[in-house]
């Protein structure tokens, strides 16, 4: 991948000014170069990894949910994930090999938010021929970055 794009994925509040430097190229050679990928659709969107497990107030619930489709013809997959994708309560939508052809990453207020848009929104569509549901407890990484404290074991060692 391409050096700019490398450091704006580790840090996209980089300056200009900076990443010109990091780079050995001109300021206005790198707006140049970032604005071209940002018409291009290479960079998508700028984003800030919150670690909400340090949030004081309600978190909500993430799920990841496995699903098994029926591909349609002349379109396969595209248009079965599209209108699962276009739910406001699916975050994330990927295509999978293996047992399962979809991998949703689903948000809710609680777990029975999460159940009803299973069993109301995604379930009766007759593509969806089943789904697996798993509530993710804790995150320890995302996208690089560890998300818990180092802390030391707080066990008492075992004596003999």
């Amino acid at each position: 991948m391409e050096e700019i794009l490398e450091i704006l994925e580790d840090n996209a509040r980089i300056s200009f000014d900076d990443l010109a430097k990091l780079t050995n190229k001109k300021v206005e050679e790198v707006e140049r170069i970032v604005k071209q990928y940002e018409k291009k659709g290479i960079i998508v969107k700028y984003k800030t990894l919150i670690n909400k497990e340090r949030l004081k107030e309600e978190r909500g619930v993430v799920a990841l949910i496995e699903v098994n489709v029926t591909p349609q013809k002349d379109v396969g997959f595209d248009q079965v994930a599209e209108r699962i994708y276009r739910f406001p309560e699916v975050k994330s939508c990927y295509l999978l090999s293996g047992t399962y052809d979809l991998l949703l990453v689903v948000e809710g207020k609680d777990i029975h938010t999460v159940a009803s848009f299973v069993a109301e929104k995604l379930a009766p569509l007759s593509s969806v021929k089943g789904t697996v549901t798993h509530f993710m407890l804790k995150k320890y990484k995302e996208d690089g970055v560890v998300l818990v404290k180092d802390e030391k074991n707080k066990r008492l060692a075992i004596t003999y």
